[in-house]
């Protein structure tokens, strides 16, 4: 009997040790669990909320960002900013969110979409002081606003170096969701350079740091106590947090804070071109070695790229930074001062090429030429490729449609060409790296190629290029 309790005290130990371990706290701290007391105690004073109101029509309460229909059912969700669930009205309306102090002397950064179209700001400061505040400037591509309040000796957050931050850290995040002021959430970086819809020129911290409407605008900081983002979107079937929560990089941020300031607007590189992604199919068409770059689909009149870049580059280089996904090239152009010479380097048949580009200022307005409806060509000039029929292009359509060369597709049969996704109304403007002028140039082509090739096809639609990649059966 003794010798059975003896037992029976010594197997309870380890389970004791073991509880003792996960609810102590200085014995949690020791495993490596950080401990945000001291953070949120220095940093939340210069949190503030931000209210607004707005006599107008108020708009929807979130920008709801649908995702393409050719998209995996997970990226069917919808991207939601954050706002109040409302329904709008003609009233008197409000937005509540977040933001945070730059300066002693009353800037502070939030949102584009938390103040946007409003009639007045009001931040209430820690000590519960309520300030009218003016706008400074606000930039809709990056989603940042500068507002200022007339205030003196206020408490300023750090910000971080853009470069430092890690999948895998810890990050903090304070705001004010659903109105709750100074609320504190905790998670981990668990991507960077996320490309969202609607938002090219920004290269997104993705988090599971738990952010809900209002949060909007509010500091994302390191355990450092730094600014590493600013809360902007979350990714949700419900328009409730759900585990993916989107920050913009802080040296976004402030790259439009300091533009904001000395100018009042954003300038942007540009490069007048369309790109589109490099598919396994695509890589294959192009005889690449490995999937990367950003494909050159068409080149804009007005572009200063114009003569240098063509329809089938490949851009795997820019300005001395790699571009590895085509998601990558926009914020590094974007990034690029107007007027700046850069070097490029592209794959071009094949082969690595370097060229050199002069950048442009990006356009308020991006336009596209609208394909237009022609009449059908007489049954004569209609000739079969690939399952298709297809027909010289007349003066009306080049006209109509602002391009010089190609073929214009009336019909598709089943086969290889409805595979890669053309429709009838496509003008297929180049075959394997070679300009069509023709039918019969097309025709011709089409006989060298033999079964198994992948052949890259440059296709306009509605005023777009796009590159498929054809498979020949």
């Amino acid at each position: 009997m003794l010798k059975s309790l003896f037992n029976r005290f010594f197997s309870i130990i380890p389970a004791a040790l073991l509880l003792l371990i996960l609810f102590s706290p200085s014995i949690t701290f020791a495993l490596g669990l950080p401990n945000f007391t001291e953070l949120v105690k220095q940093h939340s004073p210069a949190v503030v909320n931000i209210s607004t109101s707005s006599k107008s029509t108020p708009q929807k309460p979130y920008h709801v960002f649908p995702m393409p229909k050719d998209r995996s059912n997970e990226f069917n969700d919808l991207f939601r900013r954050f706002f109040d669930d409302e329904i709008p009205e003609d009233r008197d309306s409000s937005s509540l969110g977040s933001g945070f102090i730059l300066s002693s002397d009353g800037y502070i950064l939030t949102n584009h979409h938390v103040i946007s179209g409003a009639d007045e700001i009001i931040v209430k400061l820690s000590d519960r002081r309520e300030l009218v505040a003016r706008l400074v400037g606000s930039d809709m591509r990056s989603d940042i606003a500068l507002i200022k309040v007339d205030a003196t000796d206020l408490p300023v957050l750090k910000t971080a170096e853009p470069d430092e931050l890690e999948v895998g850290e810890w990050v903090v995040a304070i705001g004010s969701p659903f109105g709750f002021d100074h609320s504190v959430t905790a998670g981990i970086v668990s991507a960077k350079g996320r490309s969202l819809p609607t938002d090219s020129y920004v290269p997104f911290i993705q988090t599971d740091v738990a952010i809900n409407p209002g949060n909007s605008g509010g500091p994302l900081f390191n355990l450092k106590g730094e600014v590493v983002g600013v809360n902007s979107q979350i990714y949700s079937r419900t328009g409730g947090f759900m585990g993916l929560s989107f920050a913009i990089p802080i040296g976004v941020a402030m790259d439009v804070v300091e533009q904001l300031k000395t100018k009042g607007k954003v300038s942007r590189g540009w490069l007048g071109i369309v790109i589109q992604e490099v598919t396994r199919d695509l890589a294959k068409s192009f005889q690449m070695k490995e999937i990367r770059g950003a494909l050159v689909a068409q080149v804009l009149d007005k572009s200063s790229a114009k003569g240098v870049l063509r329809g089938g580059d490949i851009i795997i280089e820019f300005d001395g930074k790699s571009v590895d996904t085509v998601s990558a090239l926009p914020v590094i152009v974007g990034r690029t001062t107007v007027g700046k010479e850069v070097d490029v380097k592209v794959l071009r048949n094949g082969k690595e090429k370097r060229l050199k580009l002069t950048i442009a200022e990006l356009p308020e307005n991006l336009n596209k030429a609208a394909g237009k409806k022609t009449e059908k060509a007489p049954e004569k000039e209609k000739k079969i490729a690939l399952g298709m029929i297809i027909q010289n292009l007349d003066d009306a359509v080049r006209k109509a449609l602002k391009i010089n060369s190609g073929v214009l597709v009336h019909k598709v049969k089943p086969g290889p060409a409805a595979e890669a996704g053309i429709v009838a109304g496509d003008v297929i403007s180049m075959v394997a790296g070679k300009p069509i002028e023709n039918t019969q140039q097309f025709i011709e082509l089409a006989k060298g190629f033999k079964k198994g090739d992948v052949i890259p096809v440059l296709v306009k639609r509605e005023g777009a290029a796009r590159f498929v990649a054809l498979k020949i059966e």
